[in-house]
């Protein structure tokens, strides 16, 4: 068997937050090898974030064409599918193939190995028949796939999980939808406003569970409004498929029935595949557990979805700055603190470490280094009117024995709410801990919902006093005004 090949640090998974790490650790001068065995970049660019927001913008350009009536004239539309999933295709995944995304990383310094890595020990990672031993360190980007629920006869079936529904070219004519969540609901939407007949299977009381009642209420209205059906509390106990297509059987006696099936009840980490146990670690958790600097264990760190803080695009890249933090300084301190003119490192540049560090702000004290704090994580249900949230919702705030007022504000009550007239559906919704007088949650639905949350979210992260927020100017007539309305309607403490 060959030696280990030394190199400074193995990212494991080149998803968005692993290639994020890798290339900017190899533009700080470590020697980095990445290692992926499907598409550098992740789920997000070939089958969730942009393929899929693509899809719902054509699908809401059609919705607005049919708002044309009793605002601007009349209007004809004529769904057709063909287009969006050429812009798919040529727009989005590049036909899935990832060779520009490898390039990408490589031409920062990267070295790059396709396959499957398992941990092979402290500092060690094992590729085939390749091993190499990490001198600074170790990242597992894995991600994350579908959880498909064990429901009797559903593994023998040709369901399909968000890739499928990506990738279809031509619609089926109906859709079985088994998963009222934030991706279920978006592509449930989107099919039915290309005239699919979509039927929506939760097992919870409401659909978009992790949001507030109100929001929940009001998605369901929007999706029953565009002709989709919708069954909450009610849990599939099996599937069958025939020529014919898939027939659900859920609980009380119900049979569903539809063309295609879209199975979309979460994702989860699978861990058993890395090795865990070599270095010490359980692998029979859901997720990765991580602390506030993303450590996994001496010398490993993870990012992204595997670490089970939030299956976003955004978290997965701020966790990623402060692991590319938090190695640089690793670094530069096992180097001795060499200055730019310093010696070079055994492996990589001590040079390119230490002027990484300085721009990012780091003086070399593990104390420099930021920590990530989950307080304002924002998340947005991209229906239409689309769902912003950010902070805990009122009963999370509630459980946690906050002081809590409320306000609530109708969007279609505001001024822009009414000038907007059709599709003007949302309201804003504010969580505040009375002790503190600031903001712990937050939501805002409307047409622009995903927009108006940032300055909330501003809010919620920086404990803007609420008492500062009243004093604010809100722009006349803009959706986030109803943003005041809110602040005026703060119930009394609980």
């Amino acid at each position: 068997m060959a030696d280990p090949e030394l190199v400074d640090v193995v990212v494991i998974g080149l998803g968005v937050g692993g290639e994020e790490v890798a290339g900017r650790l190899a533009e700080a001068g470590l020697t980095v090898v990445g290692v992926e065995r499907d598409l550098v970049g992740g789920e997000c660019p070939y089958w969730g974030c942009i393929p899929s927001k693509m899809m719902i913008r054509a699908a809401n350009v059609i919705a607005e064409a049919r708002r044309v009536d009793g605002l601007a004239g009349s209007a004809e539309v004529r769904p057709d599918w063909a287009p969006v999933a050429r812009r798919i295709r040529e727009e989005a995944t590049d036909t899935w193939d990832d060779t520009a995304a490898v390039e990408r990383f490589t031409g920062k310094g990267g070295r790059f190995v396709r396959g499957s890595a398992r941990l092979d020990g402290p500092g060690r990672v094992r590729v085939g028949e390749r091993v190499f031993e990490a001198r600074q360190g170790i990242v597992l980007g894995t991600g994350t796939r579908p959880s498909v629920p064990p429901v009797e006869g559903l593994a023998d079936t040709p369901y399909w999980t968000n890739r499928q529904a990506i990738e279809v070219e031509e619609l089926p004519a109906s859709l079985l939808v088994l998963g009222g969540g934030a991706i279920g609901l978006e592509l449930a939407q989107v099919f039915a406003r290309f005239g699919v007949r979509v039927t929506v299977v939760e097992a919870l009381d409401r659909v978009l569970a992790v949001e507030e009642p109100e929001a929940s209420e009001l998605a369901a209205a929007a999706l029953r409004a565009d002709g989709v059906e919708i069954h909450t509390g009610v849990r599939a106990e099996r599937v069958s498929h025939d020529a014919d297509g898939f027939t659900l059987h859920a609980t009380g006696g119900t049979a569903l029935t539809a063309e295609r099936l879209l199975v979309v009840t979460g994702r989860r980490a699978h861990l058993d595949e890395l090795g865990l146990d070599t270095v010490g670690l359980d692998a029979g958790r859901r997720y990765l557990a991580v602390d506030d600097r993303m450590h996994v264990a001496e010398g490993i760190w993870a990012v992204g979805d595997v670490t089970g803080e939030g299956a976003f695009t955004h978290v997965a890249m701020y966790q990623a700055g402060i692991v590319v933090a938090d190695v640089l300084d690793h670094a530069r301190r096992a180097d001795g603190g060499a200055d730019p003119s310093g010696t070079a490192s055994v492996v990589g540049g001590a040079a390119g470490v230490a002027s990484a560090l300085g721009a990012t702000g780091s003086s070399g004290s593990a104390g420099s280094v930021p920590r990530a704090d989950y307080r304002a994580l924002p998340r947005v249900t991209f229906t239409d009117p689309e769902v912003g949230a950010v902070g805990l919702t009122e009963r999370q705030a509630r459980e946690r024995g906050v002081n809590v007022q409320v306000g609530l504000a109708e969007l279609p009550s505001s001024t822009r709410g009414w000038i907007h007239k059709s599709g003007n559906e949302g309201f804003v919704k504010l969580v505040a801990d009375a002790d503190q007088g600031v903001l712990v949650g937050a939501t805002s639905v409307g047409p622009a919902g995903g927009e108006v949350l940032s300055g909330l979210a501003v809010a919620v992260h920086a404990a803007v006093p609420l008492t500062q927020l009243r004093h604010m100017i809100y722009a006349y007539p803009t959706f986030h005004r109803a943003v005041q309305e809110a602040l005026r309607n703060l119930t009394s403490p609980s």
